[in-house]
């Protein structure tokens, strides 16, 4: 039996940053990548490296250059996690497991550390193998804060539920993280949007401006723990335009959330340090009349494009600057039998 799961990259619309401090957020993923993971049975259990994963290498040029694109980890570390949370999530919960083992290999093209969630798209692939072959059903909720606790808790990575929900979920995806709600449920309100209510969207990225999420953060965290009134304010905030956003969707208000989405960006301008390369991504597109705001933690933007001519004007601009721009294709949710 081979296995093959697909999870995609996700683009937050609105909201973001304010999806790890009891916030709302609006956030969809899109078909244009795609990380895949294989699995399959073997007499052994064997993690197969990528290319990302190599420690062999031409010259000293393309070690600095593999260091800058993927970082001093590739991709086994997060398969090897997420096959051993899930080990001890199964454990926990008395969910048994055969004796067969497999083994598994990954592939991805999907920008790294351009804010599109690359990591947790392996992380979520892998899972949904993982189940598939064991035979275990996981609700969706679950399955998004396993993901999560991979990165937090099994690897030290500063992250957020929002890209693990948007993941799990697909399609795009209304999240409410409000702090009661987290602790009684375990988990926040998730509500499924159609994404025919979208308004067109463009997605620009510079693998050279990326800033990981652990960079971009810096001392919010901090700030937010001791109660840092413009912290806890631009939270709020966030949170406040993500239910406006969301009720421009629900009326059919396209004209109106393009100011909105820059609106996002505007007040994270104010509390965060971001790089001029990554403000200079925002003016371009907005001096052309699109709106532009964060997809993620930097390297890349989203936003709302008036007409074709607009969009030619948008790959123009950014075509100056070595800015790839395309049109996310949102990939719907899968019925899968065992998502409850």
């Amino acid at each position: 039996m081979i296995i093959t799961s697909r999870a995609y990259p996700r683009v937050g619309l609105v909201g973001n940053p304010s999806d790890g401090y009891f916030g709302k957020t609006i956030a969809f993923v899109f078909s244009n990548f795609h990380c895949e993971v294989v699995l399959y049975e073997t007499p052994e259990l064997e993690i197969l490296p990528n290319t990302r994963d190599h420690s062999r290498f031409t010259n000293l040029k393309t070690l600095v250059e593999d260091v800058r694109l993927y970082g001093y980890y590739g991709g086994i570390r997060l398969l090897k996690a997420t096959v051993k949370r899930f080990h001890d999530y199964c454990l926990e919960h008395r969910l048994p497991l055969d004796d067969r083992q497999f083994t598994l290999r990954y592939s991805t093209n999907i920008p790294t550390r351009v804010g599109l969630a690359g990591s947790s798209a392996i992380i979520t692939a892998c899972l949904r193998s993982l189940m598939q072959f064991y035979g275990i059903r996981i609700s969706k909720p679950v399955q998004a804060n396993l993901v999560l606790s991979v990165e937090n808790n099994e690897l030290g990575i500063s992250a957020g539920l929002q890209d693990r929900v948007a993941q799990v979920y697909a399609g795009l995806v209304y999240m409410d993280f409000n702090k009661t709600v987290m602790e009684e449920r375990g988990h926040g309100r998730y509500e499924s949007l159609d994404p025919a209510l979208l308004p067109p969207l463009y997605l620009a990225y510079h693998a050279d401006l990326s800033e990981g999420s652990e960079v971009f953060h810096n001392d919010i965290r901090e700030r937010f723990e001791r109660n840092d009134p413009e912290i806890i304010a631009a939270m709020k905030f966030w949170a406040n335009l993500t239910d406006r956003i969301r009720t421009c969707l629900l009326n059919r208000e396209q004209d109106k959330i393009g100011p909105l989405l820059n609106e996002n960006f505007d007040m994270r301008r104010k509390i965060y340090t971001i790089s001029p390369g990554n403000i200079m991504m925002v003016e371009t597109a907005r001096a052309v009349g699109a709106s532009a705001k964060f997809s993620g933690s930097g390297g890349a933007i989203i936003g709302t494009y008036q007409d074709t001519a607009m969009y030619a004007r948008l790959v123009k601009a950014f075509d100056a600057m070595h800015v790839k721009v395309i049109k996310p294709i949102i990939q719907l949710p899968e019925k899968e039998s065992h998502d409850s």
